[in-house]
């Protein structure tokens, strides 16, 4: 019987799977958000394209919102030519046409629209009802299709909300035929505070479908507020979703905090996608090595438990693990940090 790779998992696939997950990282964009220190631009820039490196081939970039409302992500005319040249995907959150005119003049060719499946999240979030901020958005998507963009439509709340509570799966179905209708290409469906369960998941699902929006235009967003997060993803991927959203080292939110509503580590979610046997393209160690140095510039350990697992030891002696992450990452591990 063969051993399997230290730090990996042994792939045993289950049958009716994807072959392949595309996984839509969005730790340097939501992930990086709410942090109330700010990184420095050149630090964004090298996250991403340490990503890159990793293998990761969809990386949220960054938010062309009002620099007043999200003042993490003011440098966006800077940091966007920064990382404009690799290989990968870029996809940038533009809130109106303002945001889209700032990121099309970068060249931006891929950007999202956030909207909310609940009227109370929606006027927290937009000031504005749920129709309003459809009618808000429906010169953004068309305008980015004139220019040969692809538009994602993001829907939180899609699972239960802070002021309503469980959210009806009808009102969710309503509010993503009307992303379709108005050109989007994709949605992420937004588990925000982290309260979904598989078979929630596969009811939301099930009613798209029936509503006429294939499972290939669907995507999961899932926090990890109750320990949920790879459960309902692998209830997705039973399903046929094959793009799954994903925060390197877990980023966004504050694990530290009481109620506080984490991301999806993307380390994590690797981890139970290479034990199941499907590709992601993805070198694990270059990973999580990316991980534990931006950890490292944010102060703090990343709260995903693979890291924690993958990562060096904090003793004289070397381990099985980081001499994996360290053949792994190859020649850039020795870069000066």
């Amino acid at each position: 019987m063969t051993t399997p790779l230290r730090g990996l998992p042994m792939a045993v696939p289950e049958a009716g799977l994807p072959a392949r997950v595309r996984i839509h990282e969005v730790g340097a964009r939501d992930g990086l958000q709410n942090e109330k220190t700010t990184v420095p631009t050149e630090v964004k820039a090298e996250f991403v394209r340490r990503l890159a490196d990793a293998g990761l081939t969809t990386i949220e970039a960054t938010s062309f919102v009002h620099p007043k409302w999200v003042p993490q992500l003011a440098d966006a005319e800077a940091l966007f030519p920064l990382v404009a040249d690799l290989p990968a995907d870029l996809p940038v959150l533009v809130p109106n046409e303002r945001g889209l005119d700032r990121a099309l003049a970068l060249g931006a060719t891929r950007v999202a629209v956030f909207a909310s499946a609940t009227e109370s999240f929606a006027r927290a979030n937009l000031n504005r009802t749920v129709d309003e901020s459809l009618a808000m958005f429906a010169p953004v998507v068309a305008r980015a299709k004139e220019a040969g963009g692809h538009v994602r439509g993001y829907l939180s709340m899609c699972f239960g909300d802070p002021w309503e509570g469980a959210v009806p799966v009808e009102q969710v179905v309503r509010v993503c035929r009307a992303l379709r209708d108005l050109g989007c290409d994709e949605l992420s469906l937004g588990d925000t505070i982290g309260v979904a369960t598989p078979g929630h998941v596969t009811a939301l699902l099930t009613a798209l479908n029936e509503a006429g929006l294939p499972t290939g235009t669907l995507g999961v967003h899932f926090h990890d507020t109750y320990g949920q997060a790879l459960a309902n993803t692998l209830a997705a991927l039973r399903h046929g979703v094959t793009t799954v959203d994903a925060s390197a080292g877990g980023l966004g939110g504050c694990p530290f905090a009481k109620s506080a509503t984490g991301n999806l580590a993307t380390e994590d979610l690797v981890w139970m996608l290479q034990g199941l046997g499907i590709d992601t393209g993805v070198d694990l160690g270059r990973l999580v090595a990316t991980s534990v140095w931006m950890a490292d510039r944010l102060g703090r350990p990343s709260p995903s438990r693979t890291v924690r697992a993958l990562s060096p030891a904090p003793s004289h002696e070397d381990t099985g693990a980081a001499r994996d992450i360290e053949d792994r990452q190859g020649p850039r591990a020795h870069k000066e940090q």
